[in-house]
């Protein structure tokens, strides 16, 4: 009678382990199907702002990805995500300072610096100035797309990074020529994709 209950009681641990390895070998491969929208909305912060265990999950996450990629074939496209980008710094200054107001054309420099704040690739953002008068009303808006604000020797040293994204936790550096209108006396800065 006992090698009766032995027997039905292994039965069920074997059931079980296979339910078990089962399970996990769905989520596993859930994951992967779904991993241009999941790695996304799970990637932490890499500007300190995200909690130590979300980090390592995440990077114990990534490793399971990349096996899983090395074994079957995978489509990385970076993600947009425009709460992935912090402006650091925006500063506006005269191009030549020593000619002041003797240039009529009103010349100036935009120096931003941008930070890809998540743990993964992320398509570069268009950068938008909104020039504002005393009132804060809106006189000029200015696009950039990626080609024209991202400086000319880190787009020469990333070929493709129009496709490839901008690095984890990468910060960069532009400065970028605008002519004010003669009213400004401000300025915001956004990034936004386009539609």
């Amino acid at each position: 009678m006992s090698s009766a209950f032995a027997a039905l009681a292994q039965k069920k641990r074997i059931k079980l382990a296979l339910l078990s390895g089962f399970f996990i070998l769905l989520l596993i491969f859930g994951e992967h199907l779904s991993r241009n929208s999941l790695l996304p909305l799970l990637a932490p912060r890499v500007d300190g702002t995200s909690n130590s265990f979300s980090v390592g999950a995440f990077s114990l996450l990534q490793r399971i990805d990349e096996k899983l990629c090395s074994a079957l074939d995978c489509f990385n496209p970076p993600v947009s995500d425009f709460a992935a980008w912090k402006i650091t710094s925006a500063t506006l200054m005269p191009e030549n300072v020593r000619e002041g107001l003797k240039n009529p054309a009103n010349e100036s420099i935009l120096k931003v610096e941008i930070q890809n704040r998540l743990a993964i690739p992320i398509l570069f953002p268009n950068l938008e100035i909104s020039l504002t008068d005393t009132e804060d009303s809106e006189l000029k808006s200015i696009q950039f797309s990626p080609r024209e604000w991202l400086p000319a020797s880190w787009q020469e040293s990333h070929p493709n990074f129009s496709k490839i994204g901008a690095p984890a936790g990468e910060i960069i550096q532009a400065e970028l020529p605008i002519i004010l209108p003669a009213k400004s006396a401000g300025y915001r800065v956004r990034v936004f994709y386009p539609q």
